[in-house]
């Protein structure tokens, strides 16, 4: 018989998990750009984009294409995985 040693994790640590280490990459539509990536200038509605968000969902980079979010996310030692 073993032994099951549980792990207690708080909602805040959860929320953090893999900050800074993992990212996701995912496409976003020019209508939700404001809402996510405070700052950028306002655009023609309807352009698909692509966006890198750190684990924790803060938003880090946009492109109009994912192999560039997918290499920004390499070159900032984030790695990166796709969600659909």
């Amino acid at each position: 018989m073993g032994f099951e040693r549980k792990i207690e994790i708080t909602k805040d640590e959860l929320a953090h998990l893999g900050a800074g280490e993992v990212g996701y990459i995912r496409k976003i539509s020019s209508d939700e750009v404001q809402e996510r990536f405070p700052g950028v200038p306002k655009m023609e509605s309807g352009i698909d984009l692509w966006g890198l968000f750190n684990a924790d969902g803060t938003p880090l980079f946009l492109s109009d294409d994912p192999s560039t979010a997918w290499g920004k996310a390499v070159e900032d030692e984030i790695n990166p995985v796709s969600v659909h």
